[in-house]
């Protein structure tokens, strides 16, 4: 069976990506997005004009209902359009969506530990543990390490995470504990948390693992890793954790991404005292 040719075109974003060591995933998901313009436009993509692209864009916004999808095509062809093509004729044109900032759901201590003891084996009780005391995003979390454990530092090493960039965040001695008992249960060579043909645990699987486990612990909330993420930065603002260092453990590059979380720290806003005590000073409120 002969592979497709690629061609001169394609294979020149490609190096483009590749040599900005942008993630394989963004690649695919770049590739398919110019594939997509191509189909629209009929044509070799490179024989577009800010207009072609504009009605793209117009056809993307009439069809597409995510947001966050169709700006991501958009900056797929910026890239295609700005870095490839050198077209800036083009890019200057290219406008964005705005999304509507929505507060993420966040679960109470409470639910976590029920959610926790919920989980149907130790495995699936030491992923949804460590991604509740890291805050690791899901694609990080599976794709740990054994050796990425440092129980002497007591941290754990993200290698090459969102952006392609190393950082490190806590190990609890809890959570040590919790990843030694599965350790000796399986033991794990490479993998932290091993998955099919020699692969480690898929992002899709601890999605349905962390749903199903909170159908079980009757928690009514929309649950995925993601919210366990939510629920770490909060409840870390919530005891007082200054918020850059918050910044730095989930790996955001903009601190503007992680004061979003000072607007569902319940306990933070509860200890502010209103002004309007400040009015009646030294006197009781009313019964």
């Amino acid at each position: 069976m002969t592979r497709k040719a690629i061609s001169p075109l394609r294979q020149r974003m490609i190096d483009d990506m590749t040599m900005r060591r942008m993630a394989s995933k963004t690649q695919q998901g770049y590739i398919r997005a110019v594939k997509s313009f191509a189909d629209f436009f009929g044509r070799s993509p490179d024989k577009a004009t800010a207009e072609d692209v504009r009605r793209f864009h117009v056809h993307l916004a009439k069809t597409m209902g995510r947001i966050p999808t169709m700006n991501a095509t958009m900056t797929a062809l910026k890239f295609f359009f700005g870095v490839t093509l050198g077209r800036r004729d083009v890019v200057d044109g290219i406008p964005f969506a705005r999304e509507p900032r929505k507060l993420p759901v966040v679960l109470t201590t409470d639910e976590v530990a029920r959610l926790l003891a919920a989980a149907a084996n130790l495995k699936y009780r030491a992923a949804l543990s460590l991604a509740y005391a890291t805050g690791l995003r899901v694609s990080e979390v599976v794709a740990l390490k054994v050796t990425d454990i440092d129980s002497k530092r007591m941290v754990v090493r993200v290698d090459e995470g969102k952006g392609s960039k190393d950082r490190y965040v806590m190990l609890s001695p809890h959570l040590l504990h919790l990843l030694r008992q599965w350790w000796k249960e399986l033991e794990p060579e490479v993998w932290l948390f091993p998955g099919y043909n020699d692969r480690h645990m898929s992002a899709r699987q601890l999605h349905r693992i962390c749903q199903e486990t909170a159908k079980r612990a009757g928690i009514k909330k929309r649950v995925s890793p993601h919210t366990l993420r939510h629920s770490f930065a909060t409840h870390l603002l919530e005891r007082g954790i200054d918020i850059r260092l918050i910044q730095a453990m989930l790996g955001h590059k903009k601190l503007d991404t992680t004061t979003l979380y000072t607007h569902v720290a319940v306990t933070t806003v509860s200890n502010v005292a209103s002004p309007l005590d400040a009015l009646f000073e030294g006197m009781k409120p009313p019964a």
